[in-house]
């Protein structure tokens, strides 16, 4: 039983640090709010959360294969999220011909696209690094 009971322990803490990413990305935005936009038919926008979503759940899945205990698993995961904004500010940042942020509020699909890999690119090595 214990296993199932494990199981369930990390999908609550994967779902709640996932949560808790999306609601910091949510405070990060400035000219748009994420589940607003979603609401309006934002493709972009909503490109740009599914990235992060599965960004976040990749780290967390190698934090939970490599820790042996849950709290090393939050650890990672939160750090995880931390690494994700820092992608998503150096994204904006090396973007000198159009600011990401604008470019998704109007629904721009190819930078929605770009944002969504660009999160689940630097997830696989922010993962793959864990040890």
């Amino acid at each position: 039983m214990e296993p199932f009971i494990l199981t369930f322990v990390y999908f609550v803490v994967s779902i709640v640090i996932v949560l808790i990413g999306l609601f910091l990305f949510e405070n990060l935005t400035r000219k748009y709010k994420d589940m607003e936009e979603v609401k309006n038919g934002n493709i972009a926008v909503s490109l740009s959360i599914i990235g992060k979503v599965i960004g976040i759940c990749i780290i967390l899945s190698f934090a939970v294969y490599n820790s042996d205990v849950i709290w090393e698993t939050i650890i990672w995961g939160v750090f995880g999220v931390i690494l994700q904004m820092i992608a998503y500010f150096l994204f904006d940042l090396f973007t000198k011909n159009f600011s990401v942020e604008e470019q998704l509020a109007k629904n721009n699909i190819a930078v929605g696209l770009m944002s969504m890999g660009v999160s689940i690119g630097l997830a696989m090595v922010i993962g793959a690094s864990i040890t």
